[in-house]
């Protein structure tokens, strides 16, 4: 960690179980404003539950969450506030499939902050036009491809102005042609200086835009570091193991 850079999430001794299986067995992370950390494991390692514990999605069963020098996991905690505040972009998109994507991303601003409607219309477009979609405007989610939904899921998050990102495997549910464009929003809101916490199977992605790489299996952060520690020299047996075999794959 830097010593002039602000925390903007802190992860102490994180624990969460579902019914008998234990999938967070004590997790401890800094995330400092805009930085980019990508989240790397095998599948059942407890990635997209640590994701979704972050924005209290999933009930945490122990340990704490500083968002910006707040406890979210305290009992006082406006979980409705702080959800403003960090956007997620699911794997299967989650848009409203009976809005036009134009109402489905004013529709955070409107109804959660009351930005009144005008405005809010004026930032989306601007934001399709960021992701080269504003002729989607007045379409509907059937209407899109699967890459073309996941850059509107994206602006949507973005449209509620959120401190940091959470993303779960944006990528996966994607034919292999349409992942490049998803990958590309994701790069520039990087290059944009976004706080990025992104849980991926897109080794590319993790190493060339990634500042830092967290392996996770078995309910623990087995390894982290730079992506040229991680992926060029790692040092736990088990994350090896893990790299042999996605970054060899015929």
């Amino acid at each position: 960690m830097t010593e002039n850079k602000e925390v903007l999430i802190e992860v102490k001794n994180l624990k969460k179980s579902f019914g008998s299986l234990e999938v967070l067995k004590g997790i401890d992370l800094q995330v400092e404003k805009g930085e980019v950390v990508a989240v790397i494991g095998p599948s059942g390692s407890g990635k997209s539950t640590f994701l979704r514990c972050i924005n209290r999605l999933d009930e945490p069963d122990g340990g704490e969450i500083i968002f910006e020098g707040s406890d979210i996991c305290g009992k006082d905690a406006d979980i409705n506030a702080i959800r403003q505040k960090i956007g997620m972009v699911f794997q299967q998109f989650n848009l409203f499939n009976h809005l036009s994507i134009l109402e489905n991303i004013t529709i955070g601003p409107t109804m959660v902050k009351g930005e009144d409607e005008k405005s809010a219309q004026e930032k989306a477009l601007k934001l399709l036009k960021r992701v080269g979609l504003e002729d989607k405007a007045e379409e509907y989610p059937s209407r899109l491809s699967g890459g073309q939904k996941q850059r509107i899921a994206i602006v949507r998050a973005l449209a509620m102005d959120p401190d940091v990102m959470l993303f779960d495997e944006p990528t996966s549910a994607l034919d292999p042609e349409m992942v490049g464009e998803v990958l590309e929003v994701m790069k520039d809101l990087a290059d944009d200086g976004m706080t990025m916490l992104v849980v991926t199977h897109e080794m590319g992605f993790a190493q060339k835009v990634a500042n830092r790489v967290i392996f996770m299996d078995g309910g623990y952060i087995q390894e982290e570091g730079t992506p040229d520690k991680v992926f060029g020299s790692p040092e736990n047996p088990r994350t090896q193991d893990f790299l042999s075999k996605v970054l060899n794959t015929i």
